[in-house]
């Protein structure tokens, strides 16, 4: 069983919209780029990664780099090493992971800066009154 940690390094966050002004309606791109994965020692993967926030207007940019340690069985290792090497993308567990991680990050230090953070949030519509519809028969 494949066991993934990760730990953030580096954060990196300015916002370059005026407080003063509201913040108008914004497009959020997200990255998230494994930089690659070395072992460590026997039975430990390196990962490291960085994860970009970006906003369309510029309203701000936020970065964080992070490293998350993999373990497992040795074939399991050398799976994800081999398929690595091999130009495949990493396994999902490794980016989910690390994706759990960030964005959680991400969004506390937006709500520092009180900027949109990078996960749309629910809308709730309001609630339309509903006409009940005429019976199809009466007695």
């Amino acid at each position: 069983m494949v066991q993934v940690k990760v730990f953030v390094i580096n954060i990196s966050a300015e916002r370059f919209w005026d407080i003063e002004k509201p913040i108008p309606p914004v497009q959020v791109a997200t990255n998230i780029n494994v930089v690659g994965i070395n072992e460590k020692r026997e039975g430990l993967l390196e990962v490291p990664f960085v994860f970009t926030i970006n906003y369309t207007p510029a309203v701000a940019q936020i970065s964080l780099k992070g490293k998350s340690h993999v373990t497992g069985s040795k074939d399991e290792l050398k799976q994800i090493l081999d398929t690595y090497k091999e130009k495949k993308p990493p396994p999902p567990i490794i980016v989910q992971s690390i994706s759990n991680t960030v964005f959680i990050e991400s969004v506390i230090v937006c709500r520092t800066l009180n900027i949109p953070p990078p996960i749309p949030l629910p809308k709730i519509h309001p609630l339309k009154k509903k006409k009940r519809p005429e019976p199809t028969y009466r007695a």
